[in-house]
């Protein structure tokens, strides 16, 4: 009988995988959030889309479908986000984090405290938190998370009833956020500079690849908007 079991997490040590996941997510720019079967499908294809395009991170955010369902294809992201050499980030989920193998895990202001993620995942594990204002920037800090994500920039169905904090924000993250820090909420290929440009180097998205004509075009774009490189070079 073949076995099923998922493969190793990542080919290093025990001992050295907390210090490169921390360092997968110094390299990442571009996060893309996805559900278990996006448009009806299979996630694969779309996930190799996102991350041949650039994204150095995928999570796996979810609360319509199955669990089954959703295990199913948390199996996905994971080998593929080995593949890449990309993390695999679970939401607002610990215990299905850990039995997926993911990398870390992401709450939101209204879920399981960072410290008790944290205390489930281990110190290994990377946690991100959702923040919506200055003072939850700040709280952040005195919180054990790795990165923080900061919005919704614009409304987006996507957190329904969350209303927009405004490009405003961005521009105080990028003076007090003091770690890694993503801006999530509404963005897309056409608004993307504005983000950029209120300062912003890291970004978070759903829609703007999920539903794109060209999804791998469309994390491209995004990536080469905050890319150092790709910046640097537009600059010349």
């Amino acid at each position: 009988m073949t076995d099923s079991t998922p493969g190793p997490t990542h080919l290093a040590p025990p001992e050295a995988i907390g210090g490169l996941r921390r360092q997968r997510l110094q390299w990442a720019r571009l996060y893309f959030v996805c559900d278990a079967r996006p448009h009806g499908d299979d996630p694969e294809a779309l996930l190799n889309a996102a991350m041949s395009g650039g994204a150095g991170m995928i999570e796996l955010r979810d609360r319509e479908h199955p669990r089954n369902v959703i295990e199913r294809s948390g199996h996905t992201f994971r080998r593929l986000a080995n593949t890449y050499g990309a993390l695999f980030i679970v939401n607002d989920d610990p215990h299905l984090a850990l039995e997926l193998r993911a990398d870390g895990v992401h709450v939101g202001q209204d879920d399981m405290s960072p410290a008790e993620a944290r205390r489930i995942m281990g110190p290994d594990a990377i946690i991100g938190l959702s923040t919506h204002s200055r003072e939850q920037i700040e709280a952040a800090a005195n919180e054990p998370v790795d990165y923080i994500s900061v919005g919704p920039i614009w409304e987006t169905p996507t957190k329904e009833g969350r209303p927009a904090t405004g490009l405003d924000l961005i521009r105080e993250a990028a003076e007090i956020a003091g770690r890694a820090w993503f801006a999530i909420g509404g963005i897309d290929t056409e608004n993307v500079d504005q983000v950029t440009s209120a300062g912003a180097g890291r970004l978070c998205v759903v829609r703007a690849i999920r539903d794109a004509a060209d999804p791998r075009a469309a994390a491209t774009t995004l990536f080469d908007a905050v890319d150092p490189a790709a910046r640097a070079e537009r600059r010349r």
